[in-house]
């Protein structure tokens, strides 16, 4: 049984631990993305609080498996991330194109370092503007400016 086998059977248990009866689970192993669909439960208030808390139970048994693989799991539940990473890609393109109209800069929400990321990966490939990140703690934002 490979790493992530067996952090998908440690899920399965904390689910079914939790009352969970209907849920799927899939694995990319390339890009170490754990994904659970909960179909008999809905969750949609809770979800950003339980993906956190379910990504964190699954690093910590993924590091007693294999410490060096930990770093680049990412946990999805219901597709909730990867809609919301959508969303946080469409805004960064949206911010740079009212940066390039009006000369200005422009300061984005507060996000975590997740979200922050895709920010500044989906921006790092543009010429006409560059990302910082500002601000400490939950207020650290981005600042997308002109170059």
């Amino acid at each position: 049984m490979n790493n992530i086998e067996a952090v998908k059977n440690i899920i399965k248990q904390l689910l079914e631990l939790g009352g969970f009866n209907d849920f799927s689970i899939e694995a990319d192993v390339e890009g170490k993305r754990i994904s659970i669909f909960i179909h008999d439960f809905d969750i949609k208030e809770l979800l950003p609080k339980i993906i956190l808390d379910f990504e964190r139970i699954a690093k910590l048994a993924l590091k007693k498996i294999d410490p060096a693989s930990v770093e680049n799991l990412v946990l999805d539940m219901n597709n909730y991330r990867r809609e919301r990473e959508h969303i946080i890609s469409e805004l960064a393109k949206a911010a740079a194109r009212k940066v390039l109209m009006n000369k200005q800069e422009v300061q984005l929400p507060a996000m975590n370092a997740y979200e922050r990321r895709i920010v500044h990966m989906e921006l790092a490939s543009r010429p006409d503007v560059k990302t910082e990140s500002s601000g400490l703690g939950p207020e650290r934002h981005i600042v997308v400016k002109p170059i």
